[in-house]
C-alpha cells in the first residue's frame, strides 16, 4: 500500500515506504510489520509467498489441519475456533464416522478427569482407534489393543523432544507431550468429513458447534456435552471460573501469565492473538491447586509458543527459572 506514485519520487519512480526512490520492480512487500524486499519469501502455514514488485505470489496448496486440545478443557478447531470446555466424562475429539456414514476410518476419544479442586478437568488419557487397533495412551506411554471388527490400518510411533508421535497410513497424527497437551493433525482428504469437539475441518470456524445430531449450537457447553461417550456421565450445566472461586491465586496467575503479553513474545503478537492463551493460562494458573501448578502453566504458554512457531515467529522464552528443560537428560 506504500509502494504509489507520486511528488516524492521523479517520474515512473516509486516511493519504497523506507525513504527511497526505486523501480516498480524492486517496490518492496509488508507483512506482520515488516518489509521485505522483491524476493524474499515467508511461509504462512504449508504455502511459500514472495514478494514480488510490492504484491505477495502465494501458491496454493491444501495443508494439513491441527487440532490442538490443552491444559484444562482448552481446544481450537481444524478450522481455528478457540473454546473451553469442562467436562468429566470420555468425549468424541475427532471421527470420521459422521451422520449416515458408518465406514469410517478412525476415532479419537479424549477422557477429562478433574485436575483440581475447583472443578476444571484436563484429559488424562487419550483413546485412539485405526481400524481394529486401539491404542490407549495413559502415564506417559502407551498400549495396543487389537480388536476382532475392523481393518488393518498400520501405524508409526516415534519420539520427538518432549512429544510421542503416531502416525498413521490413513493419514492421522496425533501427537502428544504425555501430559494434558494433545495435536490431531489430519490431511486435506478429511475435509468436511469430520465431526466432534474438533469440529469439521470445513474452514469455517462458525460451523464448527455442530452437536452429534447433526444441530448447530452457539453454545460450548450443549456442543460439548452431545459429544460425550456414555449417557450416565452427567451434563456440563455451567462454565467454571476458577479465579473467582480461589481469589488468593488470581494475582500470581496474572502475574506469572504476564508472560505470554510481554516484550518476550513480542514478535509473534502481530501474527497471534495473545489475549485467548493469556486467559487460558490464568484459567489453569487458577485451577491447578492440588499440584502440579508450574506444569499447567508451563503447558498454557507452551501453547501460545507453539501457535508462535507455526506463524514462524520463534520465541526463546523458556529459561533456568521459567519451564526449564533440561536437555542434557532429554538427549
Amino acid at each position: 500500500t506504500e509502494c504509489v506514485p507520486g511528488c516524492v519520487c521523479p517520474e515512473g519512480l516509486f516511493d519504497d515506504g523506507r525513504g527511497g526512490c526505486v523501480q516498480k520492480k524492486d517496490c518492496p512487500c509488508f507483512h506482520n510489520n515488516q518489509w521485505y524486499s522483491p524476493g524474499q519469501k515467508v511461509t504462512a502455514d504449508c504455502n511459500t509467498c514472495t514478494c514480488q514488485e510490492g504484491f505477495w505470489s502465494c501458491t496454493n496448496y491444501v495443508c494439513y489441519g491441527t487440532c490442538m486440545i490443552y491444559g484444562s478443557g482448552h481446544y481450537i478447531t481444524f478450522d481455528g475456533k478457540f473454546y473451553d470446555f469442562d467436562g468429566s466424562c470420555e468425549y468424541v475429539a475427532t471421527q470420521d464416522f459422521c451422520g449416515d456414514n458408518s465406514t469410517g476410518s478412525f476415532s479419537i476419544i479424549t477422557e477429562n478427569v478433574p485436575c483440581g479442586t475447583t472443578g476444571v478437568t484436563c484429559s488424562k488419557a487419550i483413546k485412539m482407534f485405526l481400524g481394529k487397533t486401539e491404542l490407549k495412551l495413559e502415564n506417559k506411554d502407551y498400549k495396543e489393543i487389537q480388536r476382532d471388527v475392523g481393518d488393518d490400518v498400520r501405524y508409526w510411533n516415534r519420539t520427538v523432544g518432549l512429544y510421542l508421535v503416531i502416525e498413521a497410513s490413513n493419514g492421522v497424527m496425533l501427537i502428544w507431550d504425555r501430559k494434558t497437551t494433545l495435536f490431531i493433525k489430519l490431511t486435506p482428504d478429511y475435509k468436511t468429513k469430520l465431526c466432534g469437539l474438533c469440529g469439521n475441518f470445513d474452514d469455517k470456524s462458525s460451523n464448527d458447534f455442530t452437536t452429534r445430531s447433526g444441530l448447530q449450537e452457539t453454545n460450548a457447553l450443549k456442543f460439548g456435552n452431545s459429544w460425550k461417550q456414555s449417557p450416565m456421565c452427567p451434563d456440563v450445566t455451567q462454565e467454571i471460573k476458577p479465579c473467582d472461586m480461589k481469589p488468593h491465586r488470581k494475582s500470581w496467575a496474572e502475574k506469572e501469565c504476564s508472560i505470554i503479553r510481554s516484550e518476550v513474545f513480542k514478535i509473534c503478537h502481530s501474527k497471534v492473538d495473545p489475549m485467548p492463551f493469556y486467559e487460558a493460562c490464568v484459567h489453569d494458573a487458577c485451577s491447578c491447586d492440588s499440584g502440579g501448578d508450574c506444569e499447567c502453566f508451563c503447558s498454557a504458554v507452551a501453547a501460545y509458543a507453539q501457535e508462535c512457531i507455526k506463524a514462524e515467529a520463534c520465541v526463546f522464552w523458556r529459561t533456568p527459572d521459567i519451564c526449564p528443560i533440561f536437555c542434557d537428560y532429554y538427549n
